[in-house]
């Protein structure tokens, strides 16, 4: 009986292999083995891929279009007019020439056709508004950014969750190979008349509900893996190998240095919104300053420059024009203010954020230090089962002990092992949190 006990554990280990060495590739005291669904490419890949990320292209261009306006300001202003009027009255002078002849007077009927140019010779405000443009640029880029940054997490949820169903049938598939081995022993008794036929009957639907529940797995990893392709628009089979992320150096070396790393794009989004603010200020004092242009006038209408004549004729006029408002009772002032209660609005946003980030790493950290305890006891664990089985198996083999009492035992040490490779994808998730909170990329 000891040699045929020896038999099905080699077989059930041989049949398993191929399935759970893939799975612990995260396993403390080995070697991680590269995934073939990098999760660093795949949040990169998600966020390249989604809809929103064309609208950084799309806002550039949106700002070279009122960048252009702006510029426009600068160049000549050309207009053209045309009048024709009656007059009830026109000036008319009460007064007679030594001869008798009286002063002429105006037709009561005008006409005048004329074309404009203005050209800007000093705008200060120009330069203001084009600052203001490309501070508003980067901000609303900054916002795109910040708002594909959630992406990155449901990567982290799909492939975590996908790679949680991959460690659990693959546990689950080692188990059944142990029970399809003692099942063939439980025959051999049932024919030699040692045991009765409820024996393999019983390790038989066991093996149907462990079947049950890998099939269950399969069907949640393929749907966690079909949520990762439609994220990242890869083609992923199914097939793919997925291993835990060795992430345990890039947690400690950020761990170190957390309270200055400022890598969330959020961040970004905030200063560049205090830049835009800061412009707008900047624009609010040059809108005061004087703005000088030069203008002119030429044109043909009755009457002309002499209002007195009765011809039809052409006139042209040309100039220097200043516009200034110094006084506009307070109103820049007031824009002043409300820019800066702005500004202590985003600040406050800010520190708040910054607040929520700090609570969600603490909570993470302290999740990653109990997991990486936890993982400890179970390796403890899962050794005194293995101990306990090892008893049953030959006690099962020598006929001493029942098929229920086999499969309790078995069924202990599957929880723990179970057990272990939940909390090594947990730790591994949390760790993969943590790096994402902070907005570090995940290597």
């Amino acid at each position: 009986m000891t040699g045929r006990h020896h038999l099905h554990s080699i077989a059930a280990v041989a049949a398993t292999a191929m399935y759970v060495l893939p799975c612990l590739a995260g396993a403390q005291n080995a070697a991680p083995l590269p995934d073939t669904l990098h999760l660093g490419d795949l949040q990169s890949q998600a966020v390249k891929l989604d809809p929103r990320a064309r609208q950084l292209e799309i806002l550039a261009a949106q700002s070279s279009l009122r960048e252009s306006d702006i510029d426009a300001t600068r160049l000549p202003i050309v207009g053209a007019n045309a009048q024709g009027q009656y007059q009830s009255q026109v000036v008319a002078l009460p007064l007679k020439l030594p001869n008798g002849i009286s002063l002429p007077e105006p037709p009561h009927d005008a006409y005048d056709a004329y074309v404009t140019a203005q050209q800007p010779i000093y705008d200060p405000s120009v330069g203001a508004k084009r600052g203001v443009e490309r501070a508003l640029l980067a901000a609303s880029q900054a916002g795109v950014r910040a708002s594909l940054f959630a992406l990155r997490q449901n990567v982290n949820d799909a492939y975590f969750g996908a790679l949680m169903n991959q460690m659990q049938a693959a546990d689950q598939a080692a188990a059944i190979a142990d029970i399809q081995a003692h099942r063939r022993v439980a025959l051999e008794r049932v024919q030699q008349g040692a045991a009765l036929p409820s024996e393999p009957d019983m390790l038989e639907a066991e093996l149907l509900r462990r079947k049950q529940i890998v099939g269950t797995l399969d069907a949640n990893r393929a749907a966690a893996l079909a949520v990762l392709a439609n994220l990242t628009g890869g083609s992923i089979s199914g097939t793919e190998a997925l291993a835990i992320p060795d992430l345990a150096a890039s947690v400690q070396e950020a761990r170190s240095s957390m309270d200055t790393i400022g890598a969330r794009p959020e961040y970004a989004e905030f200063a560049r919104n205090r830049d835009v603010i800061a412009e707008q200020q900047a624009s609010l004092g040059a809108a005061d300053l004087p703005r000088v242009s030069a203008f002119g006038r030429g044109g043909y209408g009755r009457p002309g420059l002499n209002p007195l004549s009765q011809n039809f004729q052409s006139y042209w006029l040309t100039g220097i024009k200043v516009d200034w408002t110094p006084w506009n009772w307070g109103t820049t002032r007031r824009d002043r203010e409300a820019l800066t209660l702005q500004k202590q609005i985003v600040e406050s946003n800010e520190a708040a954020f910054r607040k929520s980030v700090q609570r969600g790493v603490t909570s993470q950290l302290a999740t990653i230090d109990q997991l990486q305890q936890t993982l400890t006891d179970d390796d403890a664990i899962i050794a005194l089962r293995e101990r306990i089985l090892r008893e049953t198996d030959f006690r099962f083999d020598e006929g001493v002990i029942t098929s229920a009492d086999y499969i309790d035992r078995e069924t202990d040490l599957l929880n723990a092992r179970l057990a272990r490779s939940t909390h090594l994808v947990q730790l591994a998730q949390a760790r993969a949190n943590f790096l994402t909170s902070l907005g570090l990329e995940v290597h």
